[in-house]
């Protein structure tokens, strides 16, 4: 079986929304930040990032089975934003995240640096993002109490990994 990206389309954003809620439904619970889950975000809001600059969704499949989604941000300069990858729970665990990650690495060869933003408290997270060579930036913002985020860049140069 193989991992794929597929461009996703505004039409589709309904779908996207289904994938991020089931993805982020656990970290929602623990966490109950409903102001900023992705488990919380709407179509609507979905739709309206389509129309945003730089912005790109990606449905994730497992064959012709969809197991997740992606949106990216192309911010200039030679720098991508990993906004998020949403894995549905049953298919967590098994790499696809990793493929993902570094398919989309590939679709976009003149990035020089590469971000994300995670939850500092969640092991498994940092854990993939430090696997696939993302390094610790520094920057931290505190959500609400047991809730951090923390930033990760990925320099191809390793010179600077600062975003």
């Amino acid at each position: 079986m193989e991992i794929t990206l597929h461009a996703a389309t505004p039409d589709e954003s309904e779908s996207i929304r289904q994938i991020q809620e089931a993805a982020f439904a656990p970290l929602l619970e623990r966490y109950r930040d409903f102001d900023g889950s992705p488990a919380m975000e709407t179509a609507e809001s979905i739709r309206e990032r389509f129309n945003i600059p730089g912005f790109a969704f990606y449905f994730i499949r497992l064959s012709e089975h969809t197991i997740g989604s992606m949106r990216i941000r192309d911010i200039g300069d030679g720098t991508c934003w990993l906004g998020k990858i949403d894995i549905l729970p049953q298919y967590q665990g098994f790499g696809y995240a990793q493929h993902a990650i570094r398919l989309t690495e590939s679709l976009y060869p003149h990035v020089k640096r590469w971000g994300l933003t995670t939850i500092k408290q969640e092991a498994k997270l940092r854990y993939l993002y430090e696997k696939m060579g993302y390094k610790l930036t520094g920057w931290e913002e505190n959500i609400k109490d047991g809730m951090d985020l923390i930033r990760y860049s990925k320099d191809k140069n390793e010179r600077n990994n600062e975003l």
